[in-house]
């Protein structure tokens, strides 16, 4: 099976979802630096349409800096456009770890969700 993983080494989270992709037999795993990486508009809707997410739902708004950027940006009670449009411009804004395999898209917060698409 192939799966993707949209990482952040310096999330405890998605470092703990990556260590399961990796101790899971049979998987062909590419890993994405989503911070030096990220994905263009197209692919960060196709990932939130395929997980049954909004971009809010994608919206990563705890811990500096997003917290800040987010008060800044006035993006809480922001429309999707422009919460894309922010986190096109800012990708740590952008939740993770995204994960994505031919079972589905998951946003793995907690990293066991990632389970569900294995």
């Amino acid at each position: 099976m192939k799966a993707t993983i949209w990482h952040n080494p310096g999330c405890g989270t998605s470092t703990k979802t990556l260590a399961i992709l990796e101790e899971t037999p049979g998987i062909d795993l590419t890993v994405i630096e989503y911070l030096k990486h990220p994905p263009s508009r197209a692919q960060l809707i196709d990932l939130y349409t395929r997980a049954e997410m909004t971009p809010r739902d994608g919206l990563r708004t705890h811990n500096s800096p997003a917290a800040e950027l987010c008060a800044e940006l006035n993006l809480l009670d922001a429309d999707g456009e422009r919460i894309l449009d922010a986190m096109m411009a800012h990708p740590i804004l952008i939740n993770r770890p995204l994960v994505e395999t031919e079972k589905g898209v998951r946003l793995c917060r907690p990293q066991d969700v990632v389970r569900d698409i294995l």
